[in-house]
């Protein structure tokens, strides 16, 4: 048996002098407690010593992504294809798998094999001979490093943390600009205060207020570019009758130099939202299509990473950002917040105050999935997350439309829910009270109600007849002539959907009640 050992300074070959003693594989430790051991073990047959960091770095990355190297498949050929009647032990079933398809060796991939390598790493310096502990230790710090840059320069779709600070800055400029800005319109409105409430776009007030300056120059400006021609009239006319002060040139200098910053700064933040979309579609593709690129930013940046955001179950996800509020609302035994950052999402903002708890929830668990599968998931489309988005649509066009159908329940049930949807319910009750004594004709009465009672019960049935002016009069009075021994009653529920009725009867038993009086009218 052969083995393939990978180390930083090159490949190494080494041959199984005893296969017996690898079958105790709880015992295969003592073998390599010392050099003299491990050489009765294993002996070295080959080492191809890699030239410089860069042949290295890259034998490393092929081996990483579990394919071979030019030096690897010309060794495998060279010393390896003499003994194609043995096995080659590797530590890595993949690469195995890829060797034995291409040069058509037979690849051992095992628990013995993994105890052999370890075994071999541990006396590796006395079994590669010529290769010095300090210059090895030296290539494997300069691999490691060589490495961790390879995979941080070629692997930027991976690294969140440029989101996170893109979406930080994005956030302070817009702070920067709302302070410019009403600056800006506060210090110049005292020059010219109609020009605020004819032109409400910030960009563009400050956009005419840097190309014309004083409001006497309006009258001979073209700001055909800035405003449409209406607005533009309005404009010159509002500023031959201004009320505004007058103002000396420095300051409308200095007013000026602030409309450059934020003109700046607006062109700047245009920039960065173009750069922070496209971020997000290339690390969070399914997450961008759930909640957009500025509420899927504020995610990640409020967990710190993708990973950890994808760590989190649905339930944090929707409350994410609303952190005092659940505390305030734990600590004064209060309802807990229903929405946090995920509030600022299209389809939140969408929907009617009802149901923005229901929507928010349901996008929090579709959420959570799509944040999950960007996260761990090796695929780049936004597949997942577009059905997603359309099941919760259809969720919400359904609860707009009133459309709300039980989930869980019996066929019955659900009939019954279906039957009697979109109607008003009106419930009556009242008890009915008769004492058990030999008067005939008082007990005629509540046994004519119990019959009529249970032969139309839950069933639908006008009671137009009734409302002819029939009047149900029971007045019951306890008397002390009387001591029944059971007092027997029954409650009744009138059920009202609309203009249709029908009862409920529940006979009850119970002993002394006391005296009632109770009118009934249909």
């Amino acid at each position: 048996m052969l083995v393939l050992f990978e180390t930083a300074a090159g490949y190494a070959i080494f041959k199984v002098l005893d296969e017996k003693k690898l079958q105790e594989i709880d015992s295969l430790w003592k073998e390599f407690e010392t050099p003299e051991k491990a050489n009765k073990v294993v002996k070295l047959k080959h080492f191809e010593k890699f030239q410089d960091t860069t042949e290295a770095l890259a034998a490393s990355t092929a081996l990483v992504e579990g394919k071979i190297n030019k030096n690897l498949k010309k060794i495998l050929k060279k010393i390896v294809a003499k003994d194609a009647h043995e096995q080659l032990a590797v530590a890595d079933a993949k690469l195995g798998g890829v060797i034995k398809e291409k040069l058509n060796l037979s690849c051992l991939h095992s628990p013995m094999v993994t105890e052999l390598m370890r075994g071999i790493r541990s006396q590796m310096e006395g079994l590669i001979t010529g290769l010095p502990s300090r210059e090895m230790a030296a290539m494997c710090l300069g691999l490691a490093h060589s490495l961790s840059r390879y995979k941080l320069k070629f692997s930027p779709d991976k690294v969140d943390t440029m989101i996170v600070q893109a979406i930080s800055l994005l956030d302070d400029l817009d702070k920067e600009l709302n302070n410019y800005i009403m600056r800006c319109r506060e210090w110049y409105g005292w020059h010219f205060p109609e020009l605020g409430k004819i032109i409400t776009d910030n960009l563009t007030y400050c956009k005419c207020v840097r190309k014309i300056g004083d409001r006497k120059n309006f009258a001979c400006s073209d700001l055909s570019e800035a405003l449409p021609e209406e607005v533009e009239e309005e404009v010159k006319a509002a500023a031959e009758i201004s009320m505004g002060t007058e103002v000396s040139e420095e300051d409308i200098s200095n007013i000026q130099h602030l409309c450059d910053q934020v003109i700046e700064i607006s062109d700047y933040r245009a920039q960065l939202y173009d750069y922070l979309k496209n971020r997000m579609m290339a690390i969070a593709p399914n997450l961008t299509v759930m909640v957009g690129e500025l509420v899927g930013a504020r995610l990640i940046a409020h967990a710190g990473s993708l990973l950890n955001l994808a760590k989190h179950p649905a339930s944090t996800v929707q409350i994410l950002g609303a952190e005092k509020a659940l505390f305030r609302a734990l600590k004064t035994k209060r309802d807990t917040p229903k929405f946090g950052l995920i509030y600022h999402a299209s389809l939140v903002g969408q929907t009617t105050a009802k149901n923005k708890g229901k929507i928010s929830r349901m996008l929090a668990a579709k959420t959570a999935l799509t944040i999950r599968y960007d996260a761990l998931g090796d695929s780049s489309s936004a597949e997942m997350g577009a059905e997603n988005r359309l099941k919760v649509e259809t969720r919400l066009r359904h609860l707009e439309e009133k459309g709300i159908r039980r989930i869980s329940g019996t066929g019955k049930a659900l009939a019954r829910a279906d039957k009697y949807q979109h109607k008003r319910l009106v419930v009556l009750r009242f008890v009915l009270f008769s004492f058990c004594f030999p008067n005939a004709w008082v007990l005629s009465l509540p046994h004519c109600l119990l019959h009529w009672w249970k032969h139309f019960q839950y069933s639908q049935r006008s009671l137009a007849c009734c409302k002819l002016g029939l009047r149900l009069h029971v007045r019951l009075v306890a008397s002390s002539l009387l001591s029944p021994p059971y007092l027997w009653w029954w409650r009744f529920s009138l059920i009202q959907i609309n203009n249709t009725t029908f009862v409920h009867y529940e006979p009850k038993e119970s002993r002394y009640q006391p005296i009632v009086d109770r009118t009934l009218v249909f």
